[in-house]
C-alpha cells in the first residue's frame, strides 16, 4: 500500500514542478506586457502588434520560407524512408546517421560554412550560368539559402517524426496489396501509404514549422531578417511590445499543436472504425453458412 501511495505522489510531484517550470515563466512575461509602472494594466503592447514596423512583412517571410521548407523536407524524407523500408532495410541506420548530423554541428559551424559557399561562389563562378543561381538564392524577398539551412537543421526532428509513423504500419503489405489490385508503385505510395501516414506528416510538418518560426542563429548571421530576429531586434527599443510577441507565437504554437494532435486522433479513430467494419463485415457470413449447411 505504501509503494502504491507513493506512486501517484511522485508523479504528482513531478507534474507539478514541470508545470511549473514552463507556467511562471510564461505568467511572468505576460504580467511584463500588460503592466505598465504609472499606468497600472494595460493592453497597449498587444494592440500595437499588428501597426509595429515590420512585423507583417518578417512574418509572412517565415512564414513562407516554413511552406517551402516543410515542402523540401517531406520530398527528400518520405521518398528515402518508403524506399528503404521497400527495398533496402539495411540502409536505414546509415539514412538515420545522416539524418542525425545536424544535431552534433552547431548553427554557427553550418552559418560559417554557408558564408563561405557563398562567397566563395560568386568569385570562381562569376562567367558561368552558376553564378545567378548564387544571386538567386541569397535574394532579400526569398531568401531560398535559408530554406536549404532550415531543411539540414530539421531533417533529425522530421525524420524521427516520419520513422514512428512507418513503423506503425506495414508498408510492405500495404504496397503489396495495392500492387495486386492493379495499382503502380507510386500510386500505391501516394494513395495507400500517405494517408496511412497522416499523423506522423502532420507532426513532421508541425515540427518543422516551430523550428523555422524560433531559429535565430542562421538568419541573423546570414544578415536577413525572419520573424526570430525581427523580435530581437525589437527588443532592443520596445522590449514589451517583443515579449508580447512571443507570447502570442508561442500560444499560437501551442494552438497549431492542438489543432495537429486533433488531427491525428480523428484519423486513427477512423481507420479503427473502418477496420471494425471490415472485420464485422468479413464475419458475417458465417451465421448464414451455417444455417444453409
Amino acid at each position: 500500500m505504501a509503494r502504491l501511495t507513493r506512486g501517484p505522489l511522485w508523479r504528482g510531484a513531478v507534474g507539478l514542478v514541470a508545470g511549473l517550470y514552463f507556467v511562471v515563466p510564461v505568467a511572468a512575461s505576460v504580467v511584463f506586457t500588460v503592466d505598465v509602472p504609472g499606468q497600472g494594466l494595460t493592453l497597449d503592447a498587444y494592440g500595437g502588434i499588428l501597426g509595429a514596423d515590420g512585423f507583417t512583412d518578417s512574418l509572412l517571410l517565415t512564414l513562407e520560407l516554413a511552406a517551402a521548407t516543410i515542402v523540401l523536407v517531406m520530398l527528400l524524407l518520405v521518398p528515402a524512408l518508403v524506399a528503404v523500408r521497400l527495398g533496402a532495410p539495411r540502409l536505414r541506420p546509415v539514412l538515420e546517421i545522416i539524418c542525425s548530423l545536424p544535431l552534433v554541428v552547431p548553427s554557427v559551424a553550418l552559418v560559417s560554412g554557408y558564408s563561405s559557399v557563398l562567397r566563395w561562389g560568386p568569385e570562381h563562378l562569376s562567367r558561368t550560368p552558376l553564378f545567378q543561381t548564387f544571386t538567386a538564392v541569397q535574394d532579400k524577398r526569398f531568401p531560398f539559402v535559408l530554406v536549404l539551412a532550415y531543411t539540414v537543421m530539421a531533417l533529425p526532428l522530421a525524420y524521427r517524426a516520419l520513422d514512428s509513423g512507418l513503423r506503425a504500419v506495414d508498408v510492405r503489405v500495404l504496397v503489396e496489396a495495392a500492387r495486386s489490385c492493379g495499382a503502380s508503385a507510386p500510386r500505391a505510395v501516394l494513395q495507400v501509404v500517405l494517408p496511412n501516414m497522416r499523423g506522423a506528416l502532420l507532426n513532421a510538418s508541425f515540427l518543422t514549422l516551430a523550428l523555422v518560426l524560433g531559429e535565430y542563429t542562421v538568419g541573423a548571421l546570414l544578415g536577413y531578417q525572419p520573424f526570430a530576429v525581427w523580435i530581437v531586434n525589437t527588443g532592443g527599443d520596445q522590449a514589451q511590445l517583443s515579449v508580447a510577441v512571443s507570447v502570442l507565437s508561442l500560444v499560437v504554437t501551442w494552438l497549431l499543436l492542438l489543432v495537429f494532435a486533433a488531427l491525428g486522433r480523428d484519423r486513427s479513430r477512423s481507420l479503427n472504425h473502418t477496420s471494425r467494419r471490415a472485420g464485422r463485415d468479413t464475419a458475417a457470413p458465417a451465421p448464414l453458412a451455417q444455417e444453409v449447411a
